[in-house]
C-alpha cells in the first residue's frame, strides 16, 4: 500500500478519509503516535524542534531499513 499524506481535505463519514482516502483507523493511529512525539518534545523544552522532527524521519527511515533486511 502506498501513503498518502493529509492533503486537507478531512472527513469523517465512512470508513475513509475523502482528502487523502486513507481510513480513518490509520489517520486517528498516525495522528496519536505524532502527537506523542510532539508531547514528548515539548516536554524535553527543545528549542530546536526541526531539529528534533528531522532526526525523528531520520531514525525512521533507518529503522525501516533495518527491518526490511530481517
Amino acid at each position: 500500500m502506498k501513503y498518502r499524506p493529509c492533503t486537507g481535505g478531512c472527513t469523517h463519514e465512512g470508513t475513509h478519509c475523502d482528502g487523502c482516502g486513507r481510513t480513518h483507523e490509520d489517520v486517528a493511529e498516525l495522528n496519536k503516535m505524532v502527537r506523542g512525539l510532539a508531547e514528548y518534545c515539548k516536554e524535553k523544552d527543545y528549542e530546536n524542534t526541526d531539529d528534533f522532527a528531522n532526526s525523528v524521519a531520520t531514525g525512521i527511515y533507518y529503522k525501516l531499513e533495518a527491518l526490511n533486511k530481517q
